[in-house]
């Protein structure tokens, strides 16, 4: 069996504001807080002597290396990302179609109605609600407009949805 893996085809470069600033704030935790601390107790681990019986030290350098290489991927990620502020570009564009940022309310074919935000896929986990542009239904949505009606193909099976409204802002109306 062999050890080789494909290439993972990296997911899309855009990303909101929010999450921009979520990804500059988890690597600067990282970098200036955490590291030093495994650091300062790496170093202590080593001075106790014996390395190879030491957990505190083994398991320490395995943090090291994981906090390395997540910084790493933090680094390589952000300088790639095209920050995109949905509210800046409101003015130059239809609203009444769904771009990146858009915040979503569709009806599913059960008469279930649920808002969805459209967003990049290293910010999709922030909100139960933000769905990535490079999943299924994010791709579906995108480029629908008002009133249109959409098949998807969701987990649980084929649904229908129909965009009911498309709102561009920090919350879809009616949530404070």
């Amino acid at each position: 069996m062999s050890r080789y893996r494909p290439p993972v085809k990296p997911g899309s470069q855009y990303i909101t504001p929010e999450g921009a600033q979520r990804l500059r704030e988890e690597l600067r935790e990282l970098w200036q807080e955490e590291r030093p601390r495994v650091t300062q107790a790496v170093s202590e681990a080593a001075a106790q002597g014996d390395r190879s019986e030491n957990a505190e030290y083994t398991y320490g350098k395995k943090r090291l290396h994981e906090i390395d290489r997540r910084v790493r991927f933090l680094r390589k990620r952000l300088d790639g990302m095209i920050v995109v502020d949905p509210q800046r570009t409101e003015g130059h564009r239809d609203t009444e179609r769904v771009y990146f940022g858009a915040w979503v309310q569709a009806e599913h074919a059960n008469g279930t109605v649920r808002w969805y935000r459209v967003v990049g896929p290293d910010e999709f986990d922030m909100a139960d609600d933000y769905v990535s542009m490079d999943s299924p239904l994010g791709k579906t949505l995108l480029g629908k407009r008002l009133g249109d009606e959409v098949p998807v193909l969701l987990p649980a099976g084929q649904d229908l949805l129909t965009i009911v409204s498309v709102h561009y802002g920090l919350k879809p109306p009616g949530r404070s």
